[in-house]
């Protein structure tokens, strides 16, 4: 019986990380990070939940009619934003399973 205890203790542990899990994914969605191109002349605002908040573009950038560059800086900044919203993640996270790589979770 003695291990019949043990597994109970281990799914108490594991449904007690999960409500934790949760709760820190919950958080991270209020979490923003920034990410820029061009001196900042783009910056795309991304939530710890890995969405995207805001996208800010310099007029003087507007004004040069070069579509395709406008593009490109707001894909750099974007993409810049989203890798320090999983990093940002990897860490709160890391915190709870103690640097321990969970499939799904990073």
């Amino acid at each position: 019986m003695a291990g019949l205890g043990d597994l109970a203790g281990l799914l108490k542990q594991a449904q007690k990380m999960q409500r934790e899990i949760a709760r820190i994914q919950e958080e991270l969605k209020t979490r923003t990070v920034e990410g820029s191109a061009s001196g900042g002349a783009v910056r795309v605002v991304a939530t710890g939940g890995l969405e995207l908040a805001k996208i800010q573009i310099d007029p003087s950038v507007m004004s040069s009619g070069d579509a395709s560059l406008i593009e490109d800086m707001v894909k750099i900044a974007a993409n810049q934003a989203l890798e320090k919203a999983r990093e940002l993640s990897k860490s709160e996270l890391g915190k709870l399973t103690g640097g321990l790589s969970i499939p799904g979770m990073f």
